[in-house]
Formats: C-alpha cells, structure tokens, sequence
C-alpha cells in the first residue's frame, strides 16, 4: 500500500513541475510578444532580415540504386553501374 501512495506523491510531484514548467513557458512567450508589441516599428524594419538557403534543386527522376552522376556522362542515370 505504501507503494501505491509514494508513486501518486511522485506522480503529482511530476505533474505539477510539468504545469509549472509550461505556465512558465506560456508567460514567456506573452512577455516577449509584449516587448515586441511595445518596439517602435523603425527597430523592426531596420532589423536584418533572416537568409533563408534556397531549396536544393531536385533531379527529374530518382536516380537507380548504384547510379553515380559523373561529368563524363551527358545522362548521369544512363550511365548506372550496379
């Protein structure tokens, strides 16, 4: 029986640091959206915009298992070895 009591003690332990965690995270976020609410619009258009990587180009189709582009080759999927 005394199990049973000291896994709920740890089980409530466990659930109210995970709330209190999460009410902390919440407030955070509200404080941080507050200050950038309160920021004057010349310091947010004057920050740098962030560089996003363009997206790898894909090729037309999947190249075959073994299938090694080469320079050589003018149709690097022609060229497979296995």
């Amino acid at each position: 029986m005394l199990s049973h009591i000291t896994a709920a003690e740890m089980l409530h332990h466990h659930e109210v640091e995970q709330r209190d965690r999460e009410l902390s995270l919440l407030a955070s976020i509200r404080e941080r959206v507050a200050a950038r609410a309160a920021e004057p619009a010349l310091h947010r258009a004057a920050r740098r915009p962030s560089r996003a990587t363009p997206r790898a180009s894909r090729t037309t189709w999947a190249r075959p298992i073994g299938a090694h582009p080469t320079t050589r080759c003018p149709q690097p999927t022609a060229c497979a070895t296995a």
